[in-house]
């Protein structure tokens, strides 16, 4: 690994590729901190990289999309709300500020040149390192009318994860949010029921975020008990 690969500095991708930013740096085989590392990998060390912003023209159908994205959101008084497009691998992604989801999934369920009417759900990330924006909820967008795919994103902070809720504008979306509010601990602000989908409701934190514990709880196996991974042999 190059010894620059700290967070906030780029690194070279693919010959012919754009730089990536590193936001972030990856320990062990499942990046865990502060418990032993059981997997043999404890000195595997992997720089977090993200693709950077992509400069109009994006190619193809995608300007379509920007351009009319762009354009609803300025007649609505929203010009601000994409705080960047990132084209990568062929799937256009487009970041968008909190305050103006719901809008802007309104804007492109019923946009006349959009039509994304189907949200094939939102999941969770969590990058510890990135912050102010450590965690993100990821939505999916299909239109059907043009037969065309994108990727929203957005960030809020740990200390302030909230983000509202677009049950209103794709009912689907239901429990999707569930999961992620239970696995991430994003709240989703206005769904209708905003409970806990897989875990027990008094389940202490939220098992998927990058800073959860490995293991943790003792189990019970034919009269013996085995303990959580953090007692055990660490290989580091």
């Amino acid at each position: 690994m190059p010894e620059d690969a700290t967070p906030g500095s780029t690194l070279p991708a693919a010959p012919g590729a754009r730089y990536h930013e590193a936001v972030d740096t990856r320990t062990g085989m499942f990046g865990t901190r502060g418990s032993g590392d059981t997997t043999g990998y404890g000195g595997l060390v992997q720089p977090v990289t993200m693709p950077p912003p992509s400069e109009p023209p994006y190619g193809g159908w995608f300007d379509e999309v920007a351009q009319a994205l762009s354009s609803g959101l300025a007649e609505m008084g929203l010009p601000d709300t994409v705080e960047q497009v990132v084209v990568d691998r062929g799937e256009i992604t487009f970041f968008i500020r909190r305050a103006g989801l719901l809008e802007t999934a309104r804007l492109l369920r019923d946009g006349e040149a959009l039509r994304f009417e189907m949200c094939l759900g939102v999941s969770g990330v969590h990058f510890p390192g990135e912050k102010g924006r450590e965690l993100h909820a990821v939505y999916h967008l299909l239109s059907m009318t043009h037969n065309r795919r994108i990727r929203l994103e957005v960030a809020c902070p740990e200390g302030d994860p909230h983000i509202p809720s677009v049950v209103s504008v794709y009912p689907t979306n239901d429990w999707h949010e569930r999961e992620t509010y239970d696995f991430f601990g994003i709240v989703f602000d206005g769904h209708p029921a905003l409970t806990r989908i897989q875990m027990p409701d008094d389940w202490p934190g939220h098992p998927q975020r990058k800073d959860y514990p490995l293991g943790g709880i003792p189990v019970e196996y034919k009269g013996a008990t085995i303990p959580p991974p953090d007692d055990r042999r660490s290989y580091n």
